[in-house]
């Protein structure tokens, strides 16, 4: 599996305030490349954090990038992930609509009703690991289902983890004009921090777009 991670951060490389409000930081332009890069894989990926603070709908939106995947075979808009160990994503959600398909990965550690509450709403759910999802395991999962090209919108915590986990090929950050500041406010990279290895990145592009600057890192290279 290809796993690329895209983010926009502020200048200071904050996804948002401490308040977890969203926070217009790309613009246009950017939106269409986050769409493009949408359309060219068979899932996008986020954390439960994510659907509790901003309800995502993680769709395509332009018409004609849809119609495309459906002249190549593919479902219209690409699959949705949420990690999720413990099911606490709401059944109400956006992301468990049906606008495409659903999985939640989730740990052992799920309660019954609550695996079979998201189940009766819509989602497929996988379980690896006992307290929280092994990444590594769930990732191997979604392989079977079908998916090769993952691309990760966020949060900082399961950013994080993929990388600690060591399964991120690619990063692309845009980096958006602007300062959000607080020491609790998410980053790209939260959870506990490397404080001795850390992941090798190597710079592949720079380019401005919008009113930021775009980079793109290959994950893993030194």
């Amino acid at each position: 599996m290809h796993v690329v991670v895209n983010a926009a951060v502020s200048a200071d490389g904050k996804l948002s305030t401490r308040r977890r409000e969203q926070v217009r930081i790309s613009g246009p332009d950017d939106f269409d490349r986050v769409d493009r890069l949408r359309a060219e894989s068979d899932a996008v990926l986020v954390g439960v954090g994510t659907v509790l603070a901003d309800d995502p709908h993680l769709t395509l939106d332009d018409p004609d990038r849809r119609e495309n995947r459906e002249r190549r075979g593919e479902e219209p808009t690409p699959a949705r992930v949420v990690v999720d160990s413990t099911g606490r994503t709401p059944t109400d959600a956006r992301i468990l609509d049906d606008a495409a398909t659903t999985y939640v990965l989730a740990a052992e550690a799920i309660a019954d009703e609550r695996l079979a509450a998201l189940e009766s709403a819509g989602a497929e759910v996988l379980v690896a690991g006992e307290e929280r999802v092994a990444l590594a395991a769930a990732l191997d999962a979604l392989e079977d289902e079908g998916i090769e090209a993952l691309m990760v919108e966020g949060g900082g915590e399961v950013i994080f983890s993929l990388f600690e986990a060591g399964l991120v090929d690619e990063l692309s950050v845009y980096v958006g004009s602007l300062l959000i500041g607080g020491r609790d406010a998410p980053t790209l990279a939260d959870g506990e921090g490397f404080v001795e290895s850390f992941p090798p990145l190597s710079l592949r592009e720079v380019s401005r777009i919008d009113d930021g600057v775009l980079l793109r890192y290959d994950v893993g290279t030194e």
